[in-house]
């Protein structure tokens, strides 16, 4: 027993110093700067090598932030194939595919880029930034929020404005409403947000406004029974939602934090991993880190009453682990 325990020490020292290596890595980290006074990052994502995919409510257009920058760049030019205000974003590498949400919100007192009407999910071609694909949301209140992809391909969408999850099947350029439930939508402001898929292969979504979490059952691709999940600690303005592994995942609240929230049955453990930023909006992970969009929409929509926003606007490292 004795050369046992002396037998494991190594081992010990080794899970320390790696341990402590990479609080030393995170520690290094510095936030990514955007450039732009108006820049009001709405998503982000990353792509297969790590690069950082970043839209913008109020400039549109898509900017990205290449392993190792320490500044954003602009990529896809604001208005380019007819896209407005940029809204969700998510890099799928199996179709090259960039896939954006773009809005027409001059109503909301935000006139982003070009003159196109509607509301559509654009993908764009993740190598070159070239449009392949416009679909317009159906009906007259919309606004394409975010997006997950299936295994198969299938793109799910929030509406924020009605209570519908649509879907984009593959070699498909229509979408379709997919679930339409009156629970998800609150008594005032923007209902459905984040979205992501779980390790158990069902929907999970967030509402904005009504702090809800949902789990949508699905079987044989069709939306089962709908669930509102209990959360061990109110949500408050949750928005951007990434897997992280099986059913937990990554989690931006616009008060303020970045969470990890665990689905175990029908309840959900909220763990704040850090607190402090400004209004976040979304999250990606590359390798052990989470990379969380400063958003900072109130100083956007709230502007007399809230001021300017700080500048630089910043993407904020949050270390996780791997």
């Amino acid at each position: 027993m004795q050369k046992a325990r002396w037998l494991s020490a190594p081992l010990v020292i080794a899970i320390i110093l790696t341990v402590f290596d990479r609080r030393l890595d995170a520690e290094e980290l510095k936030a990514i700067e955007v450039p732009g006074d108006r820049a009001f990052t709405e998503s982000i994502t990353a792509g297969p090598d790590g690069t950082l995919y970043l839209s913008s409510l109020a400039s549109g257009g898509i900017a990205r932030v290449k392993p190792g920058a320490s500044k954003a760049e602009a990529w896809i030019a604001p208005g380019a194939f007819e896209s407005r205000s940029t809204f969700g974003v998510f890099a799928d590498a199996t179709s090259n595919t960039l896939w954006v949400c773009s809005n027409d919100v001059s109503s909301l007192g935000v006139a982003g880029p070009g003159s196109a009407t509607g509301n559509h999910l654009m993908g764009f071609d993740l190598a070159t930034g070239d449009g392949k694909i416009s679909a317009q949301f159906p009906g007259k209140a919309n606004i394409c929020n975010d997006m997950t992809v299936a295994s198969d391909g299938t793109v799910y969408v929030t509406n924020s404005l009605t209570p519908q999850i649509l879907q984009l099947k593959p070699g498909r350029k229509a979408l379709e409403v997919w679930l339409e439930d009156r629970p998800f939508q609150p008594p005032r402001g923007a209902g459905l947000d984040g979205i992501a898929i779980g390790g158990d292969g069902n929907i999970y979504v967030n509402t904005f406004n009504g702090g809800g979490f949902f789990r949508v059952e699905v079987k044989g691709g069709m939306p089962g029974a709908v669930t509102k999940l209990e959360t061990s600690r109110p949500l408050k303005l949750p928005d951007g939602l990434r897997q992280l592994s099986g059913n937990s995942f990554l989690m931006a609240e616009g008060s303020g934090s970045l969470d990890r929230v665990t689905v175990n049955g029908d309840k959900v453990a909220v763990e704040t991993l850090k607190d402090g930023l400004r209004e976040p909006t979304a999250v990606a992970k590359v390798g052990g880190t989470a990379w969380v969009a400063e958003g900072q929409l109130s100083h956007l929509f709230d502007a007399k009453d809230k001021g300017p926003p700080h500048l630089p606007f910043e993407i904020v490292p949050v270390a996780i682990g791997n």
